[in-house]
């Protein structure tokens, strides 16, 4: 998307330098990134102890296994 905006040349400049990026339009989508990237770290933070999960890998791998017999099965019936 092309867009016009009036960004002052000192904050594109410092956000070239930290990113190492050599294009302004490089260097603003990375800024971009990562400040989504931090939004979506901190809303994720906000949700410790918030959210109870109940998985039992046991009984997750047993299924798994069940299932895999039974594809081996089918896929010797095949031959």
């Amino acid at each position: 998307m092309r867009a016009t905006l009036n960004i002052p040349d000192d904050l594109v400049s410092e956000v070239q330098k930290l990113s190492g990026e050599k294009s302004k339009t490089n260097a603003i989508v990375t800024a971009m990134k990562a400040f989504i990237r931090q939004k979506k770290i901190k809303e994720l933070i906000a949700l410790r102890g918030k959210v109870q999960i109940d998985y039992d890998w046991q009984k997750e791998e047993e299924r798994e296994m069940k299932a895999q017999k039974e594809r081996e099965k089918l896929h010797g019936r095949k031959k």
